[in-house]
């Protein structure tokens, strides 16, 4: 970072990878006393008319020095469109989600060394800007800084996670978010797993036709006594079956419907595309019950890139997959047919940071057709380093952690308990970054993240001062942490 490029007399510490030229403006990022600052050095001042800061003169030429602000970074896109976030469509992807909005360049480096996916620098849900006080916006500002620090200009998209209402579209539409993943959760009947013939045929025929655009009828007959054949499978849906996707599913399929229409009407078209995730559900998705809501979909009209079925076995937060991997390989393989099939669509591993595991599967069995969304373990690396360079600070972290982890975790589906995370006044300094690989604390301190980072107690503000301070070693991190995660996906077998 301490290399100065060729700028003439331009005396700061810049990162060397930022320095682009945009039609005759040079434009590149530097450290200074006060912080980051955006540089930008042109021949003609009228040039720079775009950008907020100060004005120098070099020579012949003039030197713009201004803050991190929203409206640098929008005028940043602007004069480099490869930050401007746009569609990947099928070409195998990775959500990057950053509680903190730093871990940019890290995702940037670990890009490089296992190059071939497109990668979503800005990702938050409505959940976590809820829970850390950001806006869509803010995220999607912080991911252009961090991709621009490091010269990333292969293209980078932004998604807007887990959109429930049509309310939820407009913060990210705003800022040109174009990945949109639309929760249908609260609208899947997960009791239809269990329910007998007659409470099937009840809510069956209680589904929302007009909205579903069909009949009870009709839909019986597009299934019933038909082969469905899916490359080397084949599907015979029979009337228990048909009862139990629909009625598990089929208001979900028109909460979607919805959704993309409203999507429709507010975004310009080619500039997004959607993904469908049912993934946040107490019981798996049958083949079945996919075929079902892709054929439904298809049929309402409803284009998608990518969709989260709910996988058999366990996708927790911030730790490796829970299961049967024989299971999942069996049965992984079967949802990949199908999305080639129907499709094709890409399958997408949301809770899936972490997931070493199955990523060889996931990669292999969809041929590259994957999409992966991680979110907090970036959280979790920043904390790693904070534990190895300010042991107190973690400290209080952790018992903080520990503290709110039976009020946090309501929201999510994990399975640490309190009784089998270490408690920090019985650890060595040297054993604190350690508990970022044991189980239990580490779904602790990755599900109370929002409460950490919103205490009145400050500990945001002194957790980005210490990030800052390593911002090196934070980096590094990342970098290792998340090779481990593209690497074996970009292995298609």
């Amino acid at each position: 970072m301490t290399h100065t490029p060729d700028l003439g007399d331009i005396n700061l510490p810049i990162y060397p990878r930022s320095v682009i030229d945009a039609g005759g403006v040079t434009l590149f990022l530097a450290q200074t006393a006060a912080g980051k600052r955006l540089g930008a050095l042109a021949g003609d001042p009228a040039a720079l008319a775009a950008f907020e800061g100060e004005l120098y003169s070099r020579g012949e030429k003039t030197l713009l020095v201004g803050p991190l602000t929203a409206e640098n970074a929008r005028a940043l896109r602007d004069a480099a469109p490869a930050l401007k976030p746009r569609p990947f469509g099928l070409q195998a992807t990775a959500g990057c989600g950053d509680r903190l909005g730093l871990a940019t360049p890290g995702h940037v480096r670990a890009a490089r060394v296992a190059p071939g996916f497109g990668m979503l620098y800005a990702q938050q849900s409505v959940r976590e800007l809820m829970r850390t006080n950001r806006t869509a916006a803010a995220v999607l500002d912080d991911a252009t800084w961090g991709a621009f620090q490091e010269g990333w200009l292969e293209g980078v998209g932004a998604d807007a996670d887990h959109l429930k209402t049509p309310e939820d579209i407009e913060q990210y539409a705003g800022p040109g978010f174009s990945f949109y993943t639309v929760d249908p959760g609260a609208h899947v009947d997960g009791a239809a797993d269990a329910d007998d013939e007659a409470t099937l045929r009840t809510k069956f025929a209680a589904l929302p036709w007009p909205e579903l655009a069909t009949t009870a009828r009709d839909l019986s007959a597009a299934y019933l006594g038909k082969r469905i054949e899916v490359e080397d499978r084949a599907f015979s849906v029979d009337e228990p079956t048909l009862l139990r996707a629909a009625a598990k599913y089929g208001r979900a399929v028109a909460h979607v419907a919805a959704m993309y229409r409203a999507l429709c009407a507010r975004l310009p078209e080619g500039a997004w595309e959607l993904e469908v995730s049912v993934d946040e559900t107490d019981t798996p998705t049958t083949h079945a019950e996919h075929l079902f809501i892709a054929r439904e979909l298809r049929r309402l009209g409803v284009k998608w890139v990518s969709l989260a079925p709910r996988y058999v076995g366990r996708f927790e937060k911030g730790v490796d997959y829970i299961g049967d991997l024989d299971h999942f390989a069996a049965d992984f393989a079967g949802h990949a047919a199908i999305a080639r099939a129907l499709g094709p669509y890409k399958l997408s591993l949301h809770s899936g940071s972490d997931k070493f595991s199955v990523y060889a599967i996931a990669a292999q069995a969809t041929r590259g057709l994957v999409h992966l969304k991680t979110a907090g373990t970036s959280y979790l690396e920043a904390l790693r380093v904070l534990a190895a360079t300010d042991a107190s600070f973690f400290r209080e972290i952790l018992q903080f952690a520990i503290d709110r982890y039976e009020t946090d975790k309501a929201s999510y589906h994990v399975s640490a308990t309190l009784d089998k995370a270490p408690r920090p006044e019985t650890l060595a300094d040297s054993d604190l970054p350690g508990l970022l690989e044991q189980f239990d604390a580490r779904e602790v301190l990755h599900v109370t993240f929002g409460s950490v980072l919103t205490s009145e107690r400050g500990y945001k503000a002194r957790l980005l001062a210490g990030l800052a301070a390593n911002e090196e070693r934070y980096y590094d991190a990342l970098e290792r942490h998340f090779i481990r995660h593209l690497q074996p996906l970009s292995q298609k077998g």
